[in-house]
């Protein structure tokens, strides 16, 4: 498998690589890292959260009252505090999602990592996860930085993307095929 970059560009990418800048200058890339990861877990977890950020409706005060306050209770402080905050009042929180995405991008890279999204049914074990860096270093020839989701409609299985490749164990997927399979025959 070919190991291929992952490039953020566009809004989200710069918002991205100003935030990645500011942590690496402050010495706050893993503080910075352990924040978005509280707060990405939160826009999964929270259906409300993710209308918030998304939705045209609310205005950016609307946004930045609301999001501080979501921020007070995840704890999240400092400079994601206040990058989070500016990115509400600049009326780019809808791009959110993807500037986390590009900044864990640019964290493995500077690691000498490659990173990989994992979806699953369920939560994965510590075992599970451990495994499946272990499989993907060895296919991949690097240390992997994995982002996991849940999606429980996949049955079971997984979903992991690298770069633009897709590997689809899903039990969704599977009976989709079963099903295609069977129309043919009959």
């Amino acid at each position: 498998m070919a190991v291929e970059e992952q490039r953020v560009s566009g809004v989200a990418g710069r918002y991205a690589t100003a935030l990645f800048e500011l942590a690496r200058e402050a010495n706050a890339l893993d503080k910075v890292a352990a924040d978005l990861d509280r707060f990405s877990a939160a826009l999964d977890a929270v259906d409300d959260l993710a209308r918030l950020i998304k939705s045209p409706v609310f205005t950016a005060e609307e946004q930045s009252r609301a999001l501080a306050a979501v921020l007070d209770k995840l704890q999240i402080e400092g400079l994601t505090r206040n990058f989070l905050l500016l990115v509400a009042k600049n009326r780019r929180l809808f791009a959110a999602p993807d500037m986390i995405r590009g900044f864990r991008a640019m964290l493995a890279r500077h690691r000498g990592e490659t990173s990989a999204s994992v979806i699953s049914a369920s939560k994965l074990t510590e075992t599970q996860v451990t495994t499946l860096k272990q499989a993907l270093k060895a296919a991949l020839g690097k240390d992997v930085a994995l982002e996991q989701r849940i999606d429980a409609g996949l049955l079971g299985g997984l979903v992991v993307k690298v770069g633009s490749r897709m590997i689809d164990t899903s039990l969704r997927t599977r009976l989709n095929s079963l099903k295609v399979a069977m129309k043919e025959v009959g």
